[in-house]
Formats: structure tokens, C-alpha cells, sequence
């Protein structure tokens, strides 16, 4: 995994972090090139993720640098848990450090999210996944932590599934077009199909659209909904969901629930990262 997962999103971060000019450490000396050893520390309680960046990191500084993974991607994990350990010169520690915590820190907190989420609506047969409100750049390893946190993957970009959503409803009126011939384009391609009124969800029954996005609904109005929606059809649910009020969602009727906060409003969990010089292994 460290060989290839996150290696380009590293690469950009160090570069621009300037990891490789650290003018602060250089002010050490001699010193800078000194063995030291890094300990990751979990300083509240959450789900951690992105842990084999870790070794992204220093390896890229330092390929002697050695790491040693003290619990797993998708583990709770308590306040002073030490989740990783590194040994390398301490130019490379220090240099890779904020580019290692923020990486750790922003996908554990979407993780943890994605978990709260996920025991929310536990039993009720439900499964949450991703959106693609992600930063620019960070997709691949945003949603990775939606999965180390129990959620499931669904749209990863434009191209990856047809997604008809209210402008292209726009557009069709139009074209003077049915929504089933449109449809028709779309080959072997998975569609999902976004409906906001009576009208858009009766169209979309009569084309036989086999997965539904019901958009800025309310539970209520999703469980009438799911009155007319023949079994077999996947409904999904959407928009200003929450880890509070997802199981109203659940339990109205949606067998999928995206939450775009998991990726664009989780917030950072506290993780230290403490240096001390060293001359023995990692333990």
C-alpha cells in the first residue's frame, strides 16, 4: 500500500511545504542529521485513518527512515494511544511532520464522521457512502477514509456513473425529450436519477430507473415517496444530512444515505507528534 497510496498526494504536500528546506532545523547543525524518533499520539477519542501515510512521508524524505504501525486504519482509538512510531534524522522528522499530522488528522476526523453515521443507523439496514464534495486533490484518499470509518463507495467522478440531477432536468424540458429516451444514451452505464417533485419521480418510474436520489427531502416526504417506489429500486437519500438526524432517514424508507459533510466539513481530530533524539531502533 505505501508504495503507491497516497505517494502523488504526499509529494505535492511536501513539495509545498518546502519539507526539503526546512531553514529552522538547518539551524541545528550538525545535530539535524542525528537519529530522532517521532511518536504519532492520539490525543482525544476517534476512528484513525491514513496511518500508512506515515511511512509515505518519511520515506520520501529519508529512504533509510523506518516505521513502525502501532494500531490500524478503522480502529477506535483512546486519548494517549500512541498510533505510530518513526525513526529517521531529525531534519526528516521535523521536515515531514505537519504534512504527516495534517494528513492523519483530516482523514481520521472523516472517518470518525463516517462511523458516527454508520452506528447511527445500525440495524436499520442502511448504508452510508460518500459524495464527491471533496477537496481538490484529495479525493482517492478522503473517500479511503470514508471506508476505514464503514462507509460504502458509490460515485467517484463524472465519468464513473450517470447521475441526472435537477439542471438536467432543466435542460431535458427543453430538448422536449422523455427522460427515458435520454436514458437510453447511457448504455451499460449505472444511472441514478435525482428527483424533487411528483411529476420528476413519476417520469423516472415510467423510464425504470433502478436507483433514486431523493434531494433535500424530509424523512416524511421520503417515506410517502417510498409508497410508490416498487421494490428493487435503491433509494438514496441526500442533502443537509447529519450523524444526528440520519436515522430518520434510515428509518423513513433510504437504503443509501450520502452525506457530503463527511468529506467536506468533518473537523480534524488532535493527534501530537512527539520528537526526541535517539540511537536504538524503533520499538
Amino acid at each position: 500500500m505505501a508504495d503507491s497510496f497516497g505517494r502523488k498526494e504526499v509529494r505535492r504536500a511536501l513539495k509545498e511545504d518546502h519539507a526539503d528546506n526546512d531553514v529552522t532545523t538547518a539551524l541545528l547543525g550538525k545535530s539535524a542529521g542525528e537519529p530522532a524518533e517521532a511518536r504519532f499520539v492520539a490525543e482525544a477519542r476517534f476512528v484513525v485513518a491514513g496511518l500508512p501515510l506515515i511511512d509515505v512521508v518519511y520515506k520520501e524524505l529519508d529512504a533509510k527512515a523506518k516505521v513502525k504501525l502501532a494500531v490500524k486504519d478503522g480502529a477506535w482509538v483512546e486519548p494517549g494511544t500512541v498510533l505510530a512510531t518513526a525513526r529517521s534524522s531529525a531534519q526528516a522528522l521535523l521536515g515531514g511532520e505537519r504534512v504527516a499530522l495534517n494528513f492523519l488528522q483530516r482523514l481520521s476526523g472523516t472517518a470518525t464522521l463516517t462511523r458516527q453515521a454508520v452506528d447511527a443507523v445500525q440495524g436499520t439496514g442502511a448504508k452510508i457512502t460518500h459524495t464527491r464534495k471533496t477537496t481538490p486533490g484529495l479525493r482517492k484518499l478522503e473517500i479511503y477514509a470514508v471506508l476505514k470509518g464503514g462507509g460504502v463507495e458509490n460515485r467517484w467522478s463524472l465519468e464513473d456513473v450517470v447521475l441526472w440531477k435537477d439542471n438536467h432536468w432543466v435542460m431535458l424540458e427543453r430538448s422536449g425529450e422523455t427522460l427515458a429516451k435520454a436514458l437510453r444514451r447511457a448504455g451499460d452505464k449505472r444511472v441514478i436519477v435525482e428527483v424533487e417533485t411528483d411529476a420528476q419521480l413519476d417520469r423516472a418510474l415510467e423510464a425504470r430507473v433502478k436507483h433514486l436520489l431523493l434531494d433535500n427531502r424530509t424523512p416524511e416526504e421520503i417515506r410517502e415517496w417510498c409508497k410508490r417506489i416498487p421494490k428493487g429500486v435503491t433509494i438514496q437519500a441526500s442533502g443537509g444530512i447529519r450523524a444526528d438526524n440520519v436515522r430518520a432517514y434510515a428509518e423513513a424508507g433510504a437504503n443509501l444515505i450520502s452525506i457530503g459533510a463527511l468529506t467536506h466539513s468533518a473537523p480534524a481530530v488532535s493527534i501530537s507528534c512527539e520528537i526526541t533524539a535517539s540511537s536504538g531502533p524503533v520499538r
